[in-house]
């Protein structure tokens, strides 16, 4: 490739990208429209697991306030970055503000990673998965290198019902390199409910919740969401 070539992308007024180890990624700002399928596992998860056993950031440690946590996997069909499939975890409440925060997060594009982490703070990380998809069955499995490192098999049956963000709110307040992004996500779907046939983890990689039964599990097929700008502010901790 010359060199004309390679600065050929940047030079492009409509595109705007971002330069990690030598590949360039698609710049997409919020507001994001996103749709897709996904599985919402909700727990109540008690403080002494989340402060030692949830992988908390240092700037987490300690200030767990409760509040129902969430554990999703999300297909997204369609977003600004293209598809792509998704694991996190929302413990509950941190902080004298109250605030969700996504903790553990992995998707499998690398652009959906680098918009995540500098458009909203979330700390993704970038891991194949694999996603099969049968007859009211999903099963889902992510790597690192030759190592699976989460693995499920999540089944869904029963008639539809409505879900939207209003019954299960989001407000996050996620801290990336020294920036506390504020952000509220809205969306709708439909959802069924859902059981858990078999899970299996590595929980050096993600926090273990094999033992935990939760409380509600749906999956919502099809939604929409949109993740607007977030504020950024110095709240207190």
């Amino acid at each position: 490739m010359v060199a004309g070539q390679r600065l050929a992308p940047l030079l492009m007024s409509e595109n705007h990208l971002i330069a990690k180890d030598l590949h360039l990624v698609l710049k997409s700002p919020p507001p994001w429209q996103l749709s897709g399928e996904g599985i919402i596992l909700i727990f109540k998860f008690k403080k002494n697991w989340v402060e030692n056993f949830g992988l908390l950031p240092k700037h987490l440690e300690g200030k767990f306030k409760g509040g129902l946590g969430y554990v999703m996997l999300v297909n997204y069909e369609k977003t600004p970055v293209g598809p792509y499939h998704e694991l996190l975890i929302i413990p509950g409440k941190f902080r004298k503000i109250k605030k969700q925060a996504i903790t553990k997060i992995y998707v499998d594009t690398e652009v959906s990673t680098q918009n995540g982490r500098n458009n909203w703070g979330i700390p993704k990380e970038t891991l194949p998965f694999t996603w099969e998809k049968e007859q009211g069955k999903d099963i889902i499995q992510i790597k690192s290198g030759d190592q699976v490192i989460f693995s499920t098999e999540i089944t869904h049956s029963g008639l539809s019902f409505p879900v939207t963000t209003s019954l299960l709110p989001i407000s996050l307040c996620q801290i990336w390199n020294k920036v506390k992004y504020y952000t509220k996500p809205s969306g709708y779907g439909w959802g069924k409910l859902a059981k858990i046939k078999s899970l299996d983890l590595d929980p050096t990689f993600f926090p273990d919740i094999r033992d935990i039964k939760p409380l509600l599990a749906m999956k919502i097929s099809p939604f929409h969401i949109k993740f607007p700008e977030p504020t950024y502010g110095d709240e207190p901790f």
